[in-house]
């Protein structure tokens, strides 16, 4: 498409309404027409508003089209509701394909379904965000390249037809010297710059201020990054860490280069005696924890990762993590969450039913249990089959949901000089099953012992000062569009008279009363707001 000459001389891109230099109206449909101009780009050419032909035409023009973002932006937020709903995948301990259905029924079916259980890192979430990305990219250049070219082509002297239609216009017959001189001072206190061209002057200050919108979305397009940079691998770490007393575990996330062990985990109440501003609340709940504390040990691998090779460790430091005193180290915290106790250990004798006589202890180690046990004079006890957290499956057959010893229950089988064959029984907490009838000898219940476990959580969030510097660039956008406004003041002699025609972004009434104080101590007119002059005539 050819450019457009105006009678000033400047070219103008195809498209242009308004001459960038004298601003003359271009468009044949808006020569006659007498309302007030739309100085929102100032008349200039937007490659969304002139091209639409090409594939990439297309695309553009619907990326840059305001209602197209704002609809990207409440589909995604609706989306991100939705992921409120029911727990995401991460906060589940079954299969997700099995927790919705049996935890929500068809409503959990139709959410696992549907992706909603890891709405965050799926696909099409990513595609919305990254939609809403390009849609601010293509939205700030289809405005921001025209507005800044008529800007700076912008000339002194404007067109007859500008100066009349602007919101702000008047007329006034003459000005002399004095008259010129004390606007100018009267500009320049009020931190106008000046610009005069053929005996006509353009004050104007804040163009600054016309950049804000697009500033904002320079922050808003660094944030979605950051908060994209996220899902990248090792960019962003928030995971869960149960360490037993005594147990060395790999840290998450890591590539097993980082170890922890955890010496001892430290559980402190209050004292009602000797902490006096706790009594009544250790009076109501009983107990009042005073500090969760792990002393650990963090080790950094010096061997290479070898599959089924023992790791070389070298101690990095010792630290006692306590709640909000996390142990910090290559951007890594690791922050005390949590604690249980968990069984270690179940003890039970091998017993006659009828006598009570007891032939030997069985000690089971719930984490290594042996498979048999030797007692001695023929005794004997075999351990079958072992169920850390026993439950019957949806067949009635005894299964385990997890490895850890919630709910352990054993298969024992017990052999004695006196019985032919040897019995089997089931023993589960406060249950015994014996599955090929009555049996003279039994597994009796002894005592248990218990190990603490500490609950950390590992983070680490490498796209943070990404997110801050989006947010830190978004608000100097906020303020400088918010606080400042672009004001112009066009002051130029025409066929004798003086005419004076203004513009601002917003706040009119502000400009208004620059003009009083511009044009005080002078004989020239202030001029009139046309716009309430076209309400007053139509009746509004």
């Amino acid at each position: 498409m050819n450019d457009v000459k105006c009678e000033c001389g400047h070219v103008n891109p195809h498209g242009t309404v308004l001459c960038e230099a004298c601003g003359k109206v271009l468009d044949e449909k808006e020569k006659d027409n007498k309302e007030l101009l739309d100085m929102r780009y100032e008349g200039s050419a937007r490659r969304s508003q002139t091209y639409n032909k090409t594939i990439i035409d297309k695309i553009w023009n619907f990326f840059s089209s305001v209602k197209v973002g704002i609809w990207l932006i409440v589909i995604t937020l609706v989306a991100s509701t939705l992921g409120t709903i029911l727990p995401q995948e991460m906060y589940i301990n079954l299969p997700p394909e099995v927790y919705y259905q049996q935890e929500y029924g068809w409503f959990g079916k139709w959410y696992y379904k549907l992706g909603l259980d890891d709405l965050y890192g799926s696909w099409w979430y990513l595609l919305l965000i990254a939609m809403i990305g390009i849609s601010l990219v293509i939205c700030s250049l289809d405005r921001v390249v025209p507005l800044y070219k008529a800007l700076k082509a912008q000339r002194v002297t404007r067109h007859e037809g500008f100066l009349k239609r602007q919101r702000l216009f008047g007329v006034s017959e003459s000005a002399d010297e004095q008259d010129w001189s004390v606007i100018k001072n009267h500009l320049k206190g009020r931190h106008y710059q000046i610009r005069e061209e053929n005996g006509d002057l353009l004050a104007e200050k804040g163009r600054f201020s016309r950049w804000g919108p697009y500033i904002n979305h320079v922050g808003l397009i660094i944030f979605l990054i950051g908060a994209m940079l996220r899902f990248i691998p090792g960019f962003y770490v928030n995971e869960d860490l149960w360490v037993k007393e005594g147990e060395t575990a790999v840290v998450p996330e890591t590539n097993e280069k980082y170890y922890i062990k955890n010496n001892q985990f430290i559980l402190q109440h209050y004292d009602k005696n000797k902490d006096k501003t706790f009594q009544k609340a250790i009076e109501e709940a009983g107990q009042v924890v005073k500090n969760y504390q792990s002393n650990v040990v963090l080790y950094e691998r010096t061997s290479k990762k070898l599959p089924g090779e023992k790791p070389k460790l070298k101690k990095l430091k010792e630290y006692k993590i306590r709640v909000n005193h996390p142990l910090e180290f290559n951007g890594y915290s690791i922050f005390q969450s949590s604690y249980r106790s968990e069984l270690k250990s179940m003890t039970f004798v091998l017993a006659n039913k009828k006598t009570g006589q007891t032939f030997g202890m069985v000690k089971i180690d719930l984490e290594d249990p042996k498979a048999k046990y030797d007692l001695g004079n023929g005794y004997s006890v075999k351990l079958m089959n072992y169920f850390p957290d026993f439950e019957f499956d949806q067949n009635g057959e005894p299964s385990t949901k997890s490895r850890l010893p919630n709910n352990p229950a054993f298969v024992f089988e017990m052999t004695t000089p006196n019985s032919q064959k040897p019995e089997t029984s089931f023993v589960a907490i406060k249950q015994t099953i014996e599955p090929f009838g009555e049996n003279t000898y039994k597994m009796a219940f002894q005592g248990i012992e218990t190990k603490n476990v500490s609950g950390f959580t590992v983070r680490k969030d490498s796209s943070l000062w990404v997110i801050t510097l989006g947010g830190i660039i978004f608000m100097i956008g906020v303020i400088q569009g918010a606080y400042w406004n672009h004001r112009r003041i066009w002051i130029q002699n025409k066929n004798g008279q003086v005419w004076i025609a203004a513009h601002t972004n917003k706040n009119w009434f502000g400009i208004k009363r620059e003009l009083e104080t511009v044009l005080k101590d002078t004989k020239l007119c202030i001029p009139e707001d046309q716009q309430k002059d076209n309400l007053d005539k139509e009746g509004v």
